[in-house]
């Protein structure tokens, strides 16, 4: 099944997408979006493997919320409150965090 993960920002996407070894679509919210957007983003990816993986602040509290309503099949994952974003989070951390999302990740970053 394709997978999409759903992130805050450009400088999210731009983290996470080095380190994914298989086809994803990541789409970038630009921070808090209203049910209309969001629908608007994922609406076409609906019955796809939706993760969310957004920073751990008020705003990405906030866009968890709405998607648990809007698409309650989305999977959430979360790296640690000390990180806060998503973008400042170790890449050992990321690749984890991908791993348990059933995601593949390129073998060369795992060795470093």
């Amino acid at each position: 099944m394709e997978k999409v993960i759903v992130v805050e920002g450009i400088s999210d996407k731009s983290r996470i997408a080095p380190l994914i070894a298989e086809p994803v679509t990541i789409i970038c919210t630009n921070g808090t979006v209203s049910a209309t957007r969001l629908e608007e983003l994922l609406l076409p990816y609906e019955g796809l493997d939706i993760i969310i993986l957004v920073d751990a602040d008020k705003s990405g509290e906030q866009l968890r919320k709405l998607v648990k309503r809007e698409f309650p099949e989305a999977r959430h994952f979360y790296v640690n409150r000390n990180y806060k974003e998503i973008a400042a989070t170790p890449i050992r951390i990321l690749i984890d965090v991908l791993i348990a999302a059933n995601v593949r990740v390129n073998k060369i970053v795992t060795e470093g």
